[in-house]
């Protein structure tokens, strides 16, 4: 089945856009990983879950399908962070254009991926302008951030922490150059060829 981790940018891309739409044909929807999709409603988006009748292996697959709208911002923590622990820089990012205060906590484990997620979400979020508070086990954000003065990130050889800035390059107002890309491979060589089908303008 298609890696849920994977999809979860291109729902990201669309979620924070009133009036657009995206679906997603055979993603894993094993309940111990799709705890992004509960967030992405707490925030506002729309979120259609259509599950197959068969499995690949033992996971369900099915099609999902999100609708965009202006989000707001959650909390996320507790008993649903193993559940979207690759998910939270992604998030973090929809965060930033979200109204209000996103608090993300009890995360402390993203401390001890590929990078220091928790810090180098952070570094970048306050490259772009963004208001982001660093905590021991998580951040808090304040959006929406105006997102209107090019900058450069770094993707700290994260494949997903440059995955995420490139998701939140997409509502920036003005381009947003991510150093470092080759890291994206290491999950998803097809990314870039993705968001371009998307409709993201990708140098």
């Amino acid at each position: 089945p298609g890696d849920f981790s994977s999809a979860a940018y291109a729902l990201a891309a669309v979620a924070g856009r009133p009036g657009q739409r995206v679906a997603i044909q055979n993603i894993g929807l094993n309940p111990r990983r799709t705890a992004f999709l509960d967030v992405l409603k707490r925030m506002g988006a729309g979120v259609r879950i259509e599950p197959n009748d068969r499995e690949e292996g033992t996971e369900p697959i099915g099609r999902v399908v999100v609708e965009g709208a202006s989000l707001r911002g959650t909390e996320v923590g507790g008993a649903e962070i193993p559940k979207l622990i690759d998910e939270l820089p992604l998030i973090a990012a929809l965060a930033a254009v979200a109204e209000g205060k996103t608090v993300i906590r009890d995360a402390r484990e993203l401390r001890v991926k590929e990078s220091d997620r928790i810090s180098t979400t952070v570094t970048n979020l306050q490259a772009l302008g963004v208001e982001v508070i660093e905590m021991e086990d998580g951040m808090e954000i304040v959006g929406p951030a105006a997102l209107d003065q090019s900058a450069t990130v770094r993707s700290f050889a994260d494949h997903r922490i440059a995955m995420s800035m490139a998701v939140l390059a997409l509502y920036a107002k003005r381009p947003i150059v991510i150093s470092n890309i080759a890291c994206v491979n290491t999950s998803y060589p097809e990314f870039w060829n993705d968001l371009r089908r998307l409709g993201a303008h990708v140098e």
